[in-house]
């Protein structure tokens, strides 16, 4: 099976040896997204700005898949810290809606350049 590798401008651009997902029959499979402003490649400033930047870069990314945030089936969110939980539940609460995709948050020790939060997803097109 061919694979497709998919780019967007409107997510950040890769920022080592990796695409920003690669599509495999109608399955995507999204990087991890961490809170670059796309347009600056800068980190935005706080927790949940950086959590809804997260989200943003993982829109792009799934529409330029030709799918949604709402086609994800799993999201897996990396924090380095724990008690930013109820703050990524709440913000996730503004981009979906049941039925909620499977999820994963993970405790880590650091992320790429400092970020607080990182998520990654596999997509399901239709």
């Amino acid at each position: 099976m061919s694979k497709t590798i998919i780019s967007t401008d409107k997510a950040p651009a890769a920022i080592g040896t990796y695409s920003q997902a690669v599509k495999v029959g109608n399955t995507v499979y999204l990087s991890g997204q961490i809170p670059l402003d796309p347009a600056t490649m800068e980190l935005v400033e706080g927790f949940e700005a950086q959590t809804v930047q997260v989200f943003e870069n993982l829109k792009a990314v799934c529409e330029a898949a030709g799918g949604s945030l709402a086609d994800i089936a799993k999201l897996n969110i990396f924090l380095t810290d724990l008690s930013h939980f109820a703050t990524v539940n709440e913000v996730m609460g503004r981009y979906f809606q049941q039925p909620y995709p499977a999820r994963a948050a993970i405790g880590v020790a650091a992320l790429p350049k400092g970020a607080a939060v990182e998520m990654d997803a596999i997509l399901v097109l239709a």
